[in-house]
């Protein structure tokens, strides 16, 4: 995109924008993202610049209103823009050579994405299935520790209700089809750290 507007190309392709009517600065990057399909708009930084420098050399001259600077072309503007036509008329034949080659990128970087989620999505829809067709069963309770210095026993039963209870309904909702495969993911991901955060508890 540099190579495309360098050397003062930018500064010719905004006249270019305004010898079709006033624009603000937002509505001059809007029509360059549009002109490149949306694969590069440039920053504020970049497009004030350049007409605050254009207005400078009395090529364009702005209005305000509503918060907003309305820049139009001047009549000094217009002599440049039909003194570089030949080098306007090359700039657009670049510009659509580079969003040729941009979408042409896109496409690629696309395809390519596509391809590792639709696998990544046949693993996780194969797993998941597996999963549903196995009938889960809760794990059994440990046995009890036999040293009477271990904990309490009533506080052990209800720990054990209530594991079971939460690995029951786990398995209920992964039967019940609820989840999506991001869903899934990120359920895994969650009983991932709450066992760590157990372990963590217990060292």
């Amino acid at each position: 995109m540099t190579a495309v507007f360098s050397h003062g190309r930018l500064r010719l392709y905004l006249l270019r924008l305004l010898d079709d009517g006033p624009k603000h600065g937002y509505e001059l990057i809007r029509l360059l993202e549009e002109r490149f399909l949306g694969l590069y708009a440039p920053s504020a930084g970049t497009i004030y610049p350049r007409l605050q420098r254009l207005e400078a050399e009395g090529l364009v001259s702005h209005t305000a209103g509503g918060g907003r600077k309305t820049y139009s072309i001047t009549d000094a503007g217009r002599g440049e823009l039909r003194q570089r036509a030949d080098e306007l008329a090359v700039l657009e034949a670049d510009i659509a050579a580079s969003v040729a080659d941009l979408s042409t990128l896109a496409g690629k970087e696309r395809g390519e994405s596509s391809g590792a989620t639709r696998d990544l999505k046949r693993e996780v829809n194969g797993a998941t299935r597996q999963t549903r067709r196995t009938r889960w069963e809760p794990p059994a309770p440990p046995p009890r520790p036999a040293s009477s210095d271990g904990p309490d026993a009533d506080l052990l039963d209800e720990f054990d209700k209530r594991l079971a209870a939460f690995a029951a309904e786990v398995g209920r909702l992964a039967r019940a089809r609820r989840f999506s495969d991001t869903q899934l993911r990120t359920a895994t991901r969650l009983l991932d750290g709450t066992l760590d955060g157990l372990r963590r508890l217990l060292r």
